[in-house]
Parts: C-alpha cells; structure tokens; sequence
C-alpha cells in the first residue's frame, strides 16, 4: 500500500534558519526521484514540512472542466494544484480595494509558459476581462487566442497583435483607456473601481514581453513609460497589466527600478529557471527573505546508471516538467506547484480544438464603447488591420456599378502605403464611435503621439528615437 510521510523540521536555536539542498536530502532519505521530495518553509525560515510522496504527484493535473476557470467571488482564477492537492489561486481582481493586478509570468525556453499564457487568456475570456493580447513570438505562443474581427464579433481576445509596432499601439490604446476612466471617475467622485459597473476589467497581456524591454529594442523606452504608468496608475481604474518572459534578470525587462518594483509587488509566478537566472531574482529582491525555491529539473522520474554489459535496459523517455512552477506571491510560496494540463496529447496541424475549448464560444469582452472615440481608430479597425497583415479576405460586395463605385471612393480615401489593388477591403460595417470626426486632436512629441486632452509639458519623455519608429500612430 503507498503511503504518504510528512516530516515537520524546527530550527535547533532561536535565530537559526533551515536551508536544505534537494539532491543531497533526497540521498540522505534514500530517495532516488527528487520530485517524490516537497520542501515548504516558513516565511522566517525557522519550520519547514518535508513531504515523501510515493511517486511525483505533480505528474498529471487535470482539468476537469472549463468553467474551473472562472474567477472566484475574490477575484481569483484556479490556474492548477499544488503537490498536496490545494488549488494554486492567481488573484487577477481584488474586491475589497477596487484594484486590478501587475501579473509576471517568467520561465526559461521549454518551462511551459505557452500553456501557461494560455490557460490565464481562457480564465479571462470565462470571467468576463476584456483582453489585449501582443503576442510577440509572432503568433505562435497562444495561436488560439486570436482576437475579434470587429466589434460584436467572435473571438478569444478583444484584440491581438503579433509585432512591436502593434503592441505599442495596443500600450496607447490601454493608456488612453485608463486616462479617460481617470478623468470620467473623478467627475463621479469614486475612488475605487466597480467591476462591470459598468465598465469591464481590462488587462494589457505582453507575451515575450522581454522581446519588446530588453537592451537595443527600439521602443524600450516609450513601453517602459507605459507599462510604468499603466501598472501604477490602473489599478484604482480597473487596468491590469500583465507581462510574460524568459528574461534572465529583470534588467531585461525595461531597466527601471520603478518598474521592477512594481512587478516585485504583483503577481508573480516562476517556471523552470536557469540558475544565473535565479541569482539575479534573489538579488533583486523578487523572492521573499529567507525563502528557498528547490530547483524544478528538467524530467522527471528515476534515472539508473545503466553498465555497458547490461543487456537489457529501459530506453523509454523520461516525463517533462513543463508547467511545474512556483506562485510566488500565492500562498504557499515554497511550495511547488502546476498548471493544468491541456491541450491534445500530439500537436495538431491547426488550432488544437482542446485548447479552443477552454475559451468557450462567442464574442470576448470588449473595452467600453464610452472610451471608443477618444482612442480613434487603432481599436475599432482592428478588424481591417488584421486583414492587411495577414492576407485574409473578407466578404466581397457584389460586382454591382454602386459597389464598384463606393470601392474606387475608399480605394481614393485610405492612405497610399500600400498599392491599390494589394489592399483587403475594410470592414462593412463600422460603429458610430468609430468615425473619423470623432478622433482626437494629436500632440506629436519626440517618442509618441498623446491626446492633446491629457498631454502636459511635465510628462516624462523616453529618450529619442528614429523617425520610421516615432511615426506609427494610435
């Protein structure tokens, strides 16, 4: 019969803090997989809970249904389950203050953060957040989170983008957002924001977010303003922002101490890492004092040493660890933990339909319409911007004179960027907050473009850049 032992440790003398290393307890404890092993110590490091687990109990965690995923009545998602069975609770919305959150997702190439990312965007389309999603991988992160076509319209996000151009106008966009929420707020006399009343959550979701921060990227400077400012000012607002990488260090991610110190006091998770990696975490103060993480391999399972003159041996792969992670602001901070496994069992040549099943069907929550003629066009067209980027078609008018006629006055009406003929058409149908007369004036400066409305001469400038790159628009 397997059993369970658990193992309550003290420290000998007052002022003594436990430390272990995993390998060598493990050996010690006549252990040959350390998985089997879970450590837990207290946050002054003077206990610590050593669990001996048959076998790694973190081998499959399923899901058992889609609606898991929803967010809690305190604003928490169950993202998967600790070694003991407890849920992992990722808080994405705090009831009591009114507050959206900071998320950091970090983890080194092949930790899981893919799955991981995904199973955030389907808890959030479940719980009704309004998502804008910059997959900077080029879409291959989360290619099932694909964004609306136009308003109303099915998707898994409100809206995706795939290149930094894309997501600096997606940072303005949120920006904006916020900045019009400030300003209606205030007019209102509330301090704190009321979710769905009425407008919904919204999260800003940077995925390889490193790509867009790191050393030599060239809006380094204009989306460090953003994400600062976005992250210190939304949260009272109901703007959440969430930032997934493999940075090594959190130099990579912008070079601000205001930023890192902002994320430091979000929502943080840690995949598999390497170990400079969680050197310069430690140093950086991301990890609680006095907390010890137990390195998470790369396989699981036990590994014999095999002689050459053996002639039978167990050639069979080992099982990966992908999605074993830390919820480090969660809990129980020390202790491991995974997120669920999803997805078909073999890659698909598309969309994996699993995976599309945890965000439901219908049309994702949108930014509120109260805020679409200030942020102009860059939101409500996203739907023909997808459509020129891409090279998808849409549904052609009929090969009538008035058709023809009212394409040739649109052809005559779009910016010449591209020649006539290579253009897909625009949307038929366009909202009334979307239309030109409703956009706001501009104030060009140096690194972006900002609303004449909230622009003021004492607002921090990012250090200058080419002229191709301070051209895109919102």
């Amino acid at each position: 019969m397997s059993r369970i032992y658990e193992l309550t440790v003290e420290a000998a003398e007052p002022g003594d803090i436990i430390t272990y290393h995993p390998q060598r307890l493990a050996a010690a404890l006549h252990i040959a997989d350390v998985n089997r092993l879970a450590v837990e110590t207290s946050v002054m490091g003077t206990k610590a809970l050593v669990t001996i687990y048959p076998h790694d109990p973190l081998a499959r965690v399923i899901l058992a249904d889609p609606q898991m995923l929803v967010m809690d009545a305190r604003g928490r998602i169950w993202i998967g389950r600790y070694h003991n069975g407890r849920p992992s609770l990722l808080r994405l919305y705090d009831p009591a203050s009114g507050s959206a959150q900071r998320l950091l997702l970090f983890g080194t190439t092949g930790a899981g953060k893919s799955t991981a990312g995904q199973i955030i965007l389907a808890a959030m389309k479940r719980s009704g957040i309004a998502v804008l999603y910059a997959d900077l991988k080029g879409g291959q992160s989360a290619p099932e989170a694909f964004g609306q076509a136009g308003p109303g319209l099915d998707g898994n996000v409100a809206w995706r983008v795939t290149t930094q151009e894309g997501t600096m106008a997606q940072l303005r966009t949120t920006w904006l957002t916020m900045m019009d929420r400030q300003d209606r707020y205030a007019r209102l006399g509330r301090s704190k924001f009321l979710r769905d009343r009425p407008d919904p959550l919204i999260y800003q979701i940077i995925d390889e977010a490193n790509r867009l921060l790191e050393k030599g990227a060239p809006y380094r400077d204009e989306a460090t303003f953003y994400i600062k400012d976005i992250g210190r000012t939304g949260r009272s607002l109901g703007v959440g922002i969430g930032l997934f990488a493999q940075a090594g260090h959190l130099e990579e991610m912008g070079g601000s101490d205001t930023l890192r110190a902002m994320l430091k006091e979000g929502e943080v998770v840690l995949l598999r890492w390497t170990s400079s990696m969680m050197k310069q975490l430690v140093t950086d103060g991301l990890l609680p004092a006095g907390q010890v993480l137990a390195p998470i391999p790369k396989y699981a399972g036990e590994v014999d040493l095999v002689s050459q003159f053996d002639e039978e041996h167990d050639d069979s792969d080992l099982p990966g660890t992908q999605g074993t992670a830390y919820n480090v602001n969660g809990r129980y901070p020390t202790s491991k933990m995974r997120f669920w496994n999803i997805g078909s069992d073999e890659p698909t040549e598309g969309l994996d339909p699993e995976v599309l099943d945890l965000y439901g069907p219908g049309a994702p929550p949108e930014i509120e319409e109260d805020a679409w003629g200030l942020i102009g066009d860059a939101y409500c067209q996203r739907a023909w911007t997808a459509w020129r980027r891409t090279g998808l078609s849409s549904p052609s008018p009929r090969k009538t004179k008035t058709a023809k006629a009212a394409a040739r006055r649109r052809a005559a009406a779009a910016p010449r960027r591209h020649p006539p003929r290579s253009r897909p058409p625009r949307p038929s149908r366009r909202p009334a907050h979307c239309a030109t007369a409703s956009r706001p004036s501009w104030t060009r400066t140096t690194t972006r473009w900002t609303p004449s409305r909230f622009w003021n001469s004492s607002m921090p400038m990012p250090a200058a850049r080419s002229s191709s790159a301070a051209s895109a628009t919102p």
